[in-house]
């Protein structure tokens, strides 16, 4: 059965729509009263019980606008009555909004294409329909650059979600939504997607509430603070300096003898003939800051020391202290005593305390930094391309600057590889590392991570961050991630983030927002064909993140806690 299309300038050219025997008999949902640059006015009229009053004009569902020779595709975000009263014995006049997206196009070789944009605005009195399962697959189809399946579309579920996951990395990526949502695990999806399709990705995932080690049974390795080897000299001079004052304020004269007595350390771990250094040290070394290009002193070369002195090379801190004891014991005294006991006593209690043995532990075990890469990265890989770095066992005060060294190396193992390792790094709670406010946070891990964001494309070096406060990220990362992943956000700041990264042929999708189901998000940007309105796909119960399956399903199992486990565990 063929719809006829009964009046107007459509008696001759208006293509018949084609429809299978599930879809209700009467496809003409209404026809077009105004139309402007991008949204049109349709009115139409349902009755009480119609199926056009529960299913075509739901918003966020798509309908298309015959034209005869293509069709275009519009987005229903607006439903209204004209008139403030209802009838349920007669049919009720209704005006729907909808937003322009593209348009379906039949060649003469009889295939369809879609595209974005509209070349032919419907006039008014254009019938407006129900959209055919074929164009609605065709919206979404990536067409050559393939893609892999993440979901099903929210409008029709036999439609399946496809992204590119070479763009959705190379240029980025963010997925945003308020907590409880479904973040992790659609984190847990788009990465097991990824490594399968990507064989030399590596994965490094930064994991605040460690609820990613059960997420990747077989494919990851889980690195707590038991397990973490991340010794000290690997440690910029600010990073270590973020470690070593941990928030409280330094005398005025510490950070610069930190670095001084750090670089001297450097040197005399090199060199083979320590006492004739320490004696050099004393004449020379110690005498003057530690300035590249600084005037050359007698004595020793410092000025290999002075320009390698924040390389990752080994130093161990029983030399730091020995330079300490040197400097303190000179009768000109070049820093205050104070300021030298003081660093002094701030090294010892780190040292001495169990919570840092990550750093301090076994530091001087490690004569490169090979081993260390080899572990978090992944290299080689031995089959478990992600590493989940378990963020929530270490002392809330270096957190920052272990995120900034790990972000930092990451970036430059790509660079070093040439393209031939390829690096992913997830930061979870993304706004703790980056935030809006220059004032907060740690300077380090924001230029670690926006220069991941800025030049990481080129070396393969990729940055996928997950946040449920995007209003509290900085701007600058949130501009470089091409495609994106809103789900849920109840915040109006936050969906003004997301409406200013949007499309304008796709703002009205914001609309709804705030009101989208669990597991559901709506993706936009390079990696996928158009905006589309999406629910990811349920993993098995052993895929799911902690918080999200292995919690629950060991409900009835639940470690009940004595008060003696309980203080233990507060401790560790």
């Amino acid at each position: 059965m063929q719809l006829a299309v009964k009046s107007g300038i459509f008696e001759s050219d208006a293509m018949p729509d084609r429809r299978d025997t599930k879809q209700p008999p009467e496809r003409v949902l209404g026809r077009v009263i105004a139309c402007d640059g991008a949204r049109a006015t349709i009115l139409s009229a349902v009755s009480t019980g119609s199926w056009l009053a529960g299913d075509a004009w739901a918003i966020g569902r798509m309908i298309s606008i015959n034209l005869g020779s293509s069709r275009i595709v519009a987005l229903v975000y607006r439903v209204h009555a004209v008139e403030a009263a209802w009838t349920d014995t007669a049919e009720n006049p209704i005006r729907i909004e909808v937003e322009f997206l593209g348009e379906v196009l039949e060649g003469s070789d009889g295939k369809t294409r879609f595209q974005s944009g509209i070349t032919n605005y419907p006039p008014i009195g254009a019938v407006a329909h129900r959209i055919r399962t074929g164009d609605l697959a065709l919206v979404h189809d990536l067409g050559e650059r393939g893609g892999v399946v993440i979901g099903q579309i929210t409008q029709d579920a036999s439609i399946p979600a496809t992204v590119n996951i070479q763009d959705m990395l190379s240029r980025h990526f963010a997925l945003l939504g308020t907590t409880g949502v479904g973040k992790s695990s659609a984190v847990a999806l788009l990465l097991r997607k990824a490594v399968a399709v990507r064989p030399r990705l590596r994965v490094l995932v930064l994991d605040p509430h460690n609820e990613y080690s059960s997420a990747f049974p077989e494919l990851a390795l889980t690195i707590d603070g038991d397990a973490l080897d991340l010794p000290f000299w690997m440690f910029k001079q600010e990073e270590l300096a973020e470690v070593v004052f941990r928030g409280r304020p330094a005398l005025d004269d510490e950070p610069d003898i930190l670095r001084e007595v750090v670089a001297a350390a450097r040197t005399r771990y090199r060199t083979p003939t320590a006492p004739d250094l320490a004696r050099d040290l004393g004449s020379s070394l110690l005498k003057r800051p530690l300035d590249i290009g600084g005037p050359r002193a007698a004595g020793p070369e410092p000025v290999q020391a002075q320009a390698s002195h924040d390389a990752p090379t080994p130093y161990r801190l029983k030399d730091v202290f020995a330079i300490i004891d040197e400097l303190i014991g000179l009768h000109e005294q070049r820093w205050p005593r104070a300021a030298l006991r003081s660093l002094k006593v701030r090294l010892e209690s780190l040292h001495a305390d169990p919570r840092y043995r990550f750093m301090f532990g076994r530091a001087n075990m490690y004569e490169t930094m090979a081993p260390i890469l080899g572990q978090i990265f992944r290299v080689p890989m031995h089959g478990r391309p992600i590493t989940a770095f378990q963020l929530g066992g270490l002392p809330g005060e270096v957190v920052n600057a272990v995120a900034s060294v790990l972000s930092r190396l990451a970036f430059e193992l790509a660079v070093a590889s040439q393209g031939a390792i390829e690096v992913l790094v997830l930061c979870e709670e993304a706004h703790r590392y980056v935030p809006s406010d220059p004032q907060l946070g740690f300077a380090p891990t924001r230029q670690a991570i926006a220069r991941i964001a800025k030049e990481g494309r080129k070396y393969g070096a990729y940055l996928g961050v997950v946040t449920q406060r995007p209003g509290e990220l900085d701007p600058t990362i949130m501009s470089q991630c091409s495609t994106i992943f809103a789900m849920r956000l109840a915040n109006e700041r936050d969906q003004q983030i997301i409406r200013s990264a949007i499309s304008d042929a796709s703002a009205s999708t914001i609309a709804f927002l705030s009101s989208i189901g669990n597991r559901e998000a709506i993706a936009f940007g390079e990696g996928v064909a158009t905006t589309m309105r999406m629910r990811f796909a349920a993993l098995a119960p052993h895929e799911l993140p902690a918080m999200g399956g292995k919690a629950a399903a060991e409900e009835g199992a639940r470690f009940d806690p004595t008060l003696d486990d309980l203080v233990r565990r507060m401790r560790a």
